[in-house]
This record gives structure tokens, sequence and C-alpha cells, in this order.
């Protein structure tokens, strides 16, 4: 028996999809699916400025 997907309250990620053009990982869709079901950036094309931006700011 199939079913189908979880609702979940949360949003997708939006992905940068010129990012994401030629990634061979997500193929070019910007997000992977978890084992849990749920939609993550990919880890290969898509990067977190926030993240970057608090690292810089630590480092200084």
């Amino acid at each position: 028996m199939a079913h189908g997907a979880h609702r979940s309250p949360l949003l997708p990620p939006r992905p940068d999809l010129g990012l994401a053009r030629d990634c061979e990982v997500c193929l070019g869709w910007g997000t992977v699916v978890t084992r849990d079901g749920e939609h993550e950036l990919c880890h290969a094309c898509q990067t977190v400025a926030d993240d970057d931006a608090g690292a810089a700011r630590a480092d200084s």
C-alpha cells in the first residue's frame, strides 16, 4: 500500500536554482529529500550565507 507525504507546518527551503543548474547530487533541484522525508538544501551546491557570515565575524 502506498502512502503520501506527511503534512508539515514548515515550508520547504528555497534553493538558488542558478547554483543548482549543473549539480549531480540534486539533479538541478537545489534540494534533497532526507530519509525522514524532509526537504533540505543540497549540501553540494547550496551555500548558507548566514552561517558563513557568522563564522567570519567569530574569526575577527
